[in-house]
């Protein structure tokens, strides 16, 4: 063998060592920095994957970094997306505690962080060997009922959906909001049952409460279920509700509430003018349901006795359907009233005489929850006093599933233990509503009537 096919095969040979070396390096970078992301919990698309990459591998560097950038933006857009859209439908506020679960979760928690939110936090976690376990771990390393809110686009990616649908339930606290992205899907309604039912079939203590297409994937929205609520306490007010807030702070003066009438009770009563300034008000409403039941000859007698403001302050509504009673009462001064023939189903007793003294009355295009929503919303300050019958408990409920309910500032409720028809009030009893209403944050007061 002569010196010159040696020095070739000694070339070869070193040219092919390090193009296998070279090789290695590369898979060695690929392997190594999913790895060390698992087991520390980067996010690729953060930036710092790019201390991971080895010698040699600039160029891959380089374009899997412009790569993520783009991918990186994407997923801050599609995040931000899902919150608008949830604020819109008041599931969502800026104080939640937030978790992003899965791939694009540091992109996720840095549109979160811009949009407003203050406690944000990131996992990205795929099904790793645990040592100490001893096992394959699934898990979310965070405690139970610990967030308000949490978001992931994992579910099509992972081996085992169930468990990451499982692990965001357990995290949740009780009426938190979970939001998994799925897709891409078709844009026909078909394709949304089809990408929703996966879910809620495996959610053990919610229900899904939305699912719509967003950036050509499916939005699945599901809500925990509160343990051990009242009635009112099932329905998610909007986060700026005025009097919920305002009355926070003061709810702990109100009068306790009282299994009999006690003596004197109007003297006993907490009303919320003795603790907010109210002087500052330009308009004062005050609506009075089924007015006509507790009135009598005595003009005066129909507001409250001890009431800090006087009532010629107010704006004044007497809503019934009782014309006949009411009759009295419209040509006063500073007194409007509103015919509400709904309030007759209470009353089985209701005359079709009464709807003969004026039939332009019964105009059936009058919508009354229209009216009482455009009467409350605009007023500064709302006292509303009503009757727990059918009707008016109906219309209760009907304000807290609005948000109409963020507009009343104080609320005289009259309860019988047995509404007209003989049904149990909603709650099981009188001191049940009064207690759920207060939980919910109703400055409610009982009203035992004149």
């Amino acid at each position: 063998m002569d010196f010159k096919t040696l020095k070739l095969m000694i070339f070869h040979g070193s040219l092919a060592r390090r193009v296998l070396l070279r090789a290695l390096m590369v898979t060695t970078a690929l392997s190594i920095v999913p790895l060390l992301q698992i087991i520390s919990g980067l996010d690729l698309e953060s930036g710092y994957a790019s201390s991971f990459i080895f010698p040699g591998t600039f160029a891959f560097s380089k374009a899997w970094g412009s790569f993520k950038m783009v991918q990186y933006g994407g997923n801050r857009n599609l995040t931000t997306s899902v919150v608008k859209e949830l604020m819109g439908k008041n599931m969502l506020n800026y104080s939640a505690k937030a978790l992003c679960v899965g791939e694009g979760s540091m992109s996720a928690v840095m549109a979160l962080k811009d949009l407003g939110f203050f406690d944000v936090h990131g996992v990205y976690r795929h099904p790793f060997f645990s040592l100490k376990h001893k096992k394959f771990i699934y898990e979310l390393d965070y405690e139970d009922k610990s967030y308000d809110f949490v978001l992931s686009r994992d579910l099509d990616k992972v081996s085992v959906p169930a468990l990451l649908v499982l692990e965001i339930e357990r995290v949740l606290k009780p009426g938190g909001i979970g939001a998994i992205l799925i897709g891409p899907t078709g844009s026909d309604p078909t394709s949304l049952i089809r990408s929703a039912t996966p879910v809620s079939s495996l959610l053990k203590a919610s229900i899904v409460v939305y699912v719509d297409h967003l950036n050509e994937l499916t939005l699945v929205v599901f809500e925990k279920k509160l343990e051990n609520v009242t009635y009112f306490e099932q329905y998610r007010l909007p986060a700026d509700c005025p009097s919920m807030t305002n009355n926070k702070a003061i709810m702990n003066h109100i009068e306790p509430l009282m299994e009999v009438k006690p003596m004197e009770f109007e003297e006993n009563i907490a009303y919320l003018p003795e603790f907010v300034n109210v002087s500052s008000k330009q308009r004062l409403v005050y609506i009075d349901i089924g007015a006509s039941e507790h009135m009598n000859s005595n003009v005066s007698s129909w507001f409250f006795p001890s009431y800090p403001l006087d009532h010629k302050a107010f704006d004044v509504y007497f809503v019934d359907h009782n014309i006949s009673v009411m009759l009295s009462y419209i040509k006063r001064p500073g007194i409007n009233f509103v015919y509400y023939p709904g309030l007759a189903e209470n009353r089985a007793t209701s005359s079709s005489t009464n709807r003969d003294l004026d039939p332009f009355l019964e105009d059936e295009g009058f919508d009354f929850q229209l009216w009482f929503k455009d009467t409350v919303q605009y007023a500064d300050y709302v006292v509303l006093k009503m009757n727990a019958g059918d009707v008016e408990l109906q219309l209760l409920s009907d304000l807290f599933e609005s948000g109409i309910i963020c507009f009343i500032d104080e609320l005289f409720l009259h309860c019988s233990d047995r509404t007209e028809s003989g049904q149990a009030v909603k709650g099981g009893d009188c001191m049940s509503l009064f207690k759920s209403l207060r939980r919910a944050g109703v400055y409610v007061h009982q009203w035992w009537g004149a």
